[in-house]
């Protein structure tokens, strides 16, 4: 049998709620979404007897309905751009780096229902498992108010990325091909990739991917593919060297 951890102490629902800028009506939603697999026994049973569930089936569910919103969103701010910038803006948006900062803006972590194994490997700051809750509130939102309530509590938490986007602050580019410039203008090899880690379910599969270089790691970037993964070590690659200048003496 699990142990089973409990959300923190005294991170109530309510208070939740008031971050989110939502009230449930069906407070079982929210606990829904707030449930890792690893939370639930054989024969978990909630106060009515019934079998419990964790948040996968909203997390499903929730990356649909940011799907529509944000390309909605997008469409509407960006209707000059080609299909091709729509859908690099929407994987930029709706990745996973930029789904766990949301959640961790929200302080998301403590409300999470995990099992002790879990708490214990650090799951309430894993990056997948806050990509993960954020999408399974999303969805229950949408279950339990409607697509206005879903689409008022997405754009709020998006507005400033939105906003950015809207005032072309935000690079419309490939990084991969950036990062192999980059690499030839310094006279080293072309950056190789290579998937370093493999994680969620068939229908939501998380890769994370290390970009190389002379057998030196460059960066790590994670995504729902991977090109979506490659794309994003080559971007962290691409800061890192403008940041740190981590070429010079390399060449």
């Amino acid at each position: 049998m699990l142990r089973r951890i409990r959300p923190s102490a005294g991170a109530s629902l309510h208070q939740l709620e008031k971050r989110l800028g939502y009230r449930f009506k069906r407070r079982e939603l929210l606990e829904q979404a707030l449930t890792h697999r690893s939370y639930l026994h054989d024969a978990g049973k909630n106060r009515d007897g019934l079998r419990q569930k964790d948040y996968e089936s909203l997390e499903f569910f929730g990356d649909a309905v940011l799907g529509l919103v944000i390309s909605e969103a997008l469409l509407r701010s960006c209707p000059h751009l080609r299909e091709g910038d729509l859908s690099k803006l929407k994987a930029h948006l709706v990745s996973t780096h930029q789904l766990c900062r949301l959640s961790r803006d929200l302080e998301i972590g403590p409300f999470i229902r995990l099992s002790f194994g879990e708490e214990k490997t650090g799951g309430r700051n894993k990056r997948a498992i806050l990509a993960d809750v954020f999408e399974s509130v999303t969805a229950a939102i949408y279950l339990d108010g409607g697509l206005e309530a879903a689409r008022r509590f997405v754009l709020s938490r998006f507005r400033p990325l939105l906003d950015k986007i809207a005032e072309r602050e935000i690079e419309l580019r490939d990084f991969k091909s950036a990062l192999q410039e980059e690499l030839h203008s310094a006279g080293l090899t072309e950056p190789s990739y290579r998937v370093v880690e493999e994680s969620g379910p068939d229908h939501r599969k998380r890769f994370v991917v290390e970009v190389m270089s002379l057998g030196k790691p460059l960066a790590q970037g994670e995504g729902l593919s991977k090109k979506e993964a490659e794309q994003h070590a080559a971007q962290v690659a691409l800061k890192s060297i403008q940041a740190s200048q981590i070429l010079q003496g390399s060449s």
